[in-house]
């Protein structure tokens, strides 16, 4: 499980935001001087503590020019950032009286060559915030650098969800969900202030999945914190489609057939090849996985060769495909989220243990939607998820959207507020994201448009761009998938030109580089060149 988790992680899928690392992201803003007459000092200041919090206390720490190093958080290993300038490292601590929390929110600012800007670095899976890459690589862009942990744990840490009567800690959630990101803006905007002697001149949000939650988070709760928010593969809807991404374990388990991953991937590689071409241009790239209508069962009897072995796809095989692809269902055949994308990697979330000696295999559940079955539905985080049944499920699912939606949904279409003040919504998400279904995405998109009143005026101030083949934050990774997203961002800010066209470089099924024009999304057009 380690090892696969590893495996996963160590690519930048699913945790690890990186459009920081951005050749056009650094330019200077066209308001206000970017530079100051001498590198400011770095001590610590005084900080007015956000309204409902206290400020316990504020460290400044000088750190000079070279090379960050980003420590091991498990699962991720540890890592390094090159190039750095010397930078302050200012670290406010606060507490929200009675909560018992202790909340630390980080501000990196660059002692020379400041382009003016905040940038703010989001967080992944159950991590509120970045350990130090992402930090590093704004500021090496220029940037002042700013992030949260919300109090709570690591990537997979949710040991801080219960008290200890066994009751979800609220506090703890809402700093989660929605709180801590608003009040890390507060901090470092005075941060920013006192130390530079001026305000930044721009504020931008970067974040992916759980950051791209957050991103969305703020434009609804909190529209006049930002001028930008690129928030990418966003965990909208969680208290829905965390429960959803249980089903392909739920799957394997009700019909007793784990497929292993060499079968999996045969049903995926069948199912790109036969709709690649649907968009008119056969380049190894599904563009609309929702429309993709290839049938598992044409791959009965087909024999795969899978680490030395020979094996035959079975109708069994076929069926537990088909259900995860279509998404899960009630046991009378109502949807109620959408699957895994056509063209994903099935083997994410229908993980399967290694086989034992008698050459059995288990479900092994991705961690997160585990966790939030076992820990905030069923408060037992020793629940064992493999015996949730499909009648049980649909109630999980209802039990989180009654529990949660209010909380940490982040589906709230009115978008007006963050409209009105000027702000810009930025968002890609691969069509090839195994963890968290694309659809949810443009639904979300849809609502807003039904909200404010068509395409072309949700156009003015949000845009969304689908990527064919690409996986879950899998731009700026090292897979060879490459955007600049936040310059696009920032010349739509300050330059005022909205991104028609999203410029990508993709990798497509045969692991050849495919250079893209991203057009924005129009409902029932998928991600058209």
């Amino acid at each position: 499980m380690r090892r696969r988790l590893l495996a996963a992680l160590a690519t930048g899928v699913p945790l690890i935001t990186a459009a920081a690392y951005l050749p056009n992201a650094s330019a200077q803003p066209s308001r206000g001087p970017a530079a100051v007459s001498a590198p400011p000092v770095c001590s610590p200041q005084s900080v007015r503590a956000p309204a409902g919090t206290t400020v316990e206390s504020v460290t400044a720490v000088r750190h000079e020019a070279g090379t960050v190093e980003v420590p091991e958080v498990w699962p991720l290993p540890a890592g390094h950032v090159d190039g750095v300038p010397a930078f302050c490292d200012v670290t406010v601590i606060l507490t929200h009286p009675g909560a018992g929390d202790h909340v630390t929110v980080r501000t990196w600012l660059p002692l020379q060559g400041w382009n003016g800007r905040l940038q703010t670095i989001g967080g992944s899976a159950y991590a509120a915030g970045d350990y130090g890459k992402g930090l590093a690589g704004a500021v090496r862009n220029g940037y002042a650098a700013a992030t949260t942990d919300a109090g709570v744990g690591t990537y997979l840490d949710t040991s801080w969800a219960l008290s200890g009567d066994g009751r979800v800690n609220e506090a703890l959630l809402e700093n989660f969900a929605s709180r801590s990101a608003h009040e890390a803006a507060v901090v470092a905007k005075e941060v920013i202030a006192g130390f530079y002697g001026r305000p930044a001149s721009y504020a931008y949000f970067n974040g992916c999945s759980t950051g791209g939650r957050q991103g969305y988070m703020e434009a609804q709760r909190h529209p006049d914190d930002y001028d930008g928010i690129l928030a990418n593969a966003p965990a909208v809807h969680w208290d829905e489609f965390e429960v959803a991404t249980l089903w392909p374990q739920v799957v394997m388990n009700q019909e007793k057939n784990h497929p292993t991953p060499c079968e999996l991937g045969a049903f995926t590689k069948a199912a790109v090849q036969a709709c690649d071409p649907l968009d008119g241009a056969e380049d190894g790239l599904v563009d609309a996985p929702e429309r993709c209508r290839f049938d598992p069962r044409s791959l009965i009897g087909t024999k795969v060769l899978c680490e030395g072995r020979e094996l035959t796809i079975t109708a069994a095989d076929a069926t537990v495909v088909r259900r995860i692809w279509d998404g899960p269902r009630t046991t009378s055949g109502r949807k109620l989220w959408p699957g895994v994308p056509v063209g994903a990697e099935l083997s994410a979330l229908a993980g399967t243990t290694p086989p034992d000696a008698d050459g059995n295999v288990k479900g092994a559940p991705f961690p997160v939607p585990a966790a939030w079955v076992a820990t905030w539905l069923k408060k037992q985080p020793s629940f064992d998820v493999s015996t949730v049944t499909y009648a049980q499920f649909p109630q999980l699912f209802r039990q989180s959207q009654a529990e949660y939606d209010g909380v940490i949904g982040t589906d709230d279409p009115d978008l007006s507020a963050f409209r009105d003040s000027g702000g810009k919504l930025l968002t890609w998400h691969g069509q090839a994201d195994e963890f968290i279904p694309t659809q949810g995405t443009v639904t979300y998109r849809e609502q807003v448009e039904r909200k404010l009143g068509g395409t072309k005026k949700v156009d003015d101030f949000y845009r969304l761009f689908l990527a064919p083949g690409v996986t879950h934050c899998g731009f700026n990774d090292g897979s060879g998938a490459t955007v600049d997203d936040l310059g696009a961002l920032v010349a739509w800010v300050e330059g005022g030109r909205a991104p028609r066209t999203l410029p990508v470089t993709v990798r497509n099924a045969s692991g050849d580089q495919v250079s893209r024009d991203l057009r924005s999304y129009r409902p029932g057009t998928g991600a058209a060149r």
